[in-house]
């Protein structure tokens, strides 16, 4: 948020991530940090609230990792507060796809209050990318899209109508192809968008106004 203040240029998301998750909803702590998210949530600069989700891959891997259902407990939180605030609700999701749709499927459909739903990072097999932009979500794609192996992705982000599709870096992660592995930087994201821009038929110049147009609108931005 400071560096949202700082530059004009620079947007900022907030939120517990989902293998933190416990941090929002221990007995003890946890209405403290839900308190401070809220107040940070409503900044004119933040314009998401996420990103938030379910991310079953670090459980039982990573020490402290919350468990499934206290991260469930804090998506549901994170989504009554972008319905209460009117922001985009940003969701991060790894190897939950079917418990996530359910939860989203509880929490944000027409009538939440949550005017845009987010899935960053999408990596999620194309049945489940159909199921979300029938739903009206927005799929965000990385460099994850460029590598061979992922034609679903690639089909995936073909079939999104306009003001459903997004692109993204996920720094310092997901640098595409011929970049994979090393460290990801937004420089690299041209790489990205061309490779979306040959699967749909657009020119990248052509993909690139649109994605801005699909920014604007899910974030609520003005430039």
């Amino acid at each position: 948020v400071a560096a949202a203040e700082a530059d004009e240029r620079v947007y900022a998301a907030v939120a517990v991530h989902p293998t933190r998750a416990r941090e929002a909803t221990d007995p003890e702590h946890g209405e403290q940090v839900r308190e401070r998210l809220r107040e940070l949530a409503a900044h004119p600069r933040v314009v998401a609230v996420g990103e938030t989700g379910l991310d079953h891959y670090w459980v039982g891997k990573m020490d402290d990792c919350a468990d499934p259902a206290e991260q469930e407990e804090s998506l549901r939180w994170h989504a009554g507060l972008a319905a209460e605030l009117g922001k985009c609700l940003m969701i991060h999701n790894r190897e939950a796809d079917a418990d996530l749709m359910h939860v989203l499927g509880e929490v944000a459909g027409p009538d939440s209050g949550i005017p845009h739903v987010m899935l960053h990072c999408f990596s999620s097999p194309l049945d489940v990318a159909e199921e979300a932009l029938a739903r009206g979500y927005v799929l965000s794609f990385t460099g994850n899209v460029t590598f061979k192996a992922n034609e679903h992705l690639r089909e995936a982000a073909r079939l999104a109508p306009p003001g459903q599709l997004l692109v993204e870096t996920d720094a310092p992660y997901m640098a595409p192809e011929p970049f994979r592995g090393a460290r990801n930087e937004p420089g690299l994201v041209g790489y990205t968008v061309r490779a979306i821009a040959e699967v749909r038929g657009q020119s990248p110049e052509d993909l690139v106004a649109e994605v801005a147009d699909t920014a604007r609108a899910v974030f609520g931005l003005t430039v």
